[in-house]
């Protein structure tokens, strides 16, 4: 019972943020609840690093969410929205879900690859290499002529 609770204090802000990004401000506290309860019936089987257990099982409930609605929602990044973010969310969100996670699990959540591939349910290598094509999608999405012709209306407005 105290592992259990040293685990939500540890990781309840983290499972949280991952529930946000991925499911919206909305849904986060519910799919962050249900996380924690899956993990307290589960809790023999909670490995000793539990944050890449718990992102998985918030991971599930958040495609469970999704199915249940048809669009995919983005949203509060910690930074100002200036014109590098706002290119950078672009972007992003017009990479497929699948792309937008990993880049994400790495860059926003902080998990190491070996963590983010247990997320995921794959190996550290076949991680490695979604990360990889995925970073190489970013890089060609911020520069195609949108992006390009979006920067120069905003420098003129």
């Amino acid at each position: 019972m105290e592992d259990f609770s040293a685990v939500y204090r540890e990781c309840y802000p983290r499972v949280l943020a991952y529930a946000a990004c991925h499911a919206g401000p909305r849904l986060a506290e519910d799919i962050t609840s249900e996380t924690f309860t899956i993990a307290w019936r589960k809790s023999g089987q909670m490995p000793s690093n539990a944050l890449p257990w718990l992102l998985g099982i918030a991971r599930n409930l958040v495609r469970a969410a999704h199915r249940q609605t048809t669009t995919y929602e983005l949203t509060d990044f910690p930074a100002d929205d200036d014109f590098a973010v706002i290119e950078l969310r672009a972007a992003l969100s017009s990479l497929s879900e699948a792309d937008q996670e990993v880049l994400t699990l790495i860059a926003w959540h902080g998990l190491a690859a070996a963590e983010a591939a247990q997320v995921l349910g794959c190996t550290t290598a076949t991680f490695f290499v979604r990360l990889h094509r995925a970073r190489r999608r970013l890089q060609a999405a911020l520069w195609t002529p949108k992006f390009d012709s979006a920067r120069e209306s905003w420098k003129t407005s």
